[in-house]
């Protein structure tokens, strides 16, 4: 008998204990995701700040208040979405992930995205991009854009934070703006179509990074 698989509150129960890599030393807290663990939409950052290593949720601070916002204008709450991060505890002075961090938490988020199971992935910034499509391409040359993600979508846009530091009229919060509004037309047209018993099979590992998808 097959086993059976372990819920996501299960799962982020074991990850608020995790010591896979040395980031465990100097974290407030794990900041494992929150949100719908029902949700056909997840978006994907790069690793908590000092707001969300004190609260323990992802994207509190300025650049989720962005990211809350501009959802807000399209009628989505955090509550109808999940948000996580690539790394789920803060790197010191917000530094960059290093590979092996990124390595040691990749099993998580491998298991958030298979447990939520969402029609659509949006992967805000250039860590989250360049993991889940497995390429070295920027996010200014992928984002905007519909590519494969196995079996789901996957739309890249630019980080919260990028769009703050580019300032309210700037270019990449131009693009941020626009992009997400993408997402939410395209999500909502994968929720109109019916959905098949069986889902198409997934693409080959060294197929991701280039199959930029046709959706409609």
């Amino acid at each position: 008998m097959p086993a059976v698989a372990r819920t996501l509150e299960a799962a982020r129960l074991e990850a608020l204990g995790c010591v896979r890599c040395a980031l465990n030393l100097g974290r407030t807290q794990v900041v494992y995701g929150t949100g719908s663990p029902d949700a056909d939409l997840l978006f994907v950052g790069e690793a908590p700040g000092r707001d969300e290593d004190l609260q323990g949720e992802p994207f509190v601070g300025r650049a989720g208040q962005l990211l809350t916002s501009i959802l807000s204008e399209h009628g989505i709450a955090r509550s109808d979405i999940y948000i996580a991060n690539v790394l789920k505890c803060r790197p010191p002075n917000n530094r960059d992930p290093l590979p092996d961090e990124i390595e040691a938490c990749r099993p998580w988020l491998a298991e958030q995205i298979e447990r939520i199971d969402p029609l659509l992935i949006v992967t805000l910034g250039n860590f989250s991009t360049k993991l889940l499509l497995e390429t070295s391409v920027g996010i200014s040359k992928l984002h905007g854009k519909t590519y494969r993600f196995g079996e789901r979508w996957l739309i890249p846009t630019f980080h919260p934070s990028a769009a703050l530091r580019g300032g309210p009229n700037g270019s990449t919060t131009r693009d941020l703006r626009t992009d997400i509004a993408f997402a939410v037309d395209t999500i909502g047209r994968l929720r109109a179509q019916p959905q098949p018993t069986a889902r198409p099979e997934p693409q080959r590992e060294t197929e991701r990074a280039s199959s930029e998808g046709q959706l409609f």
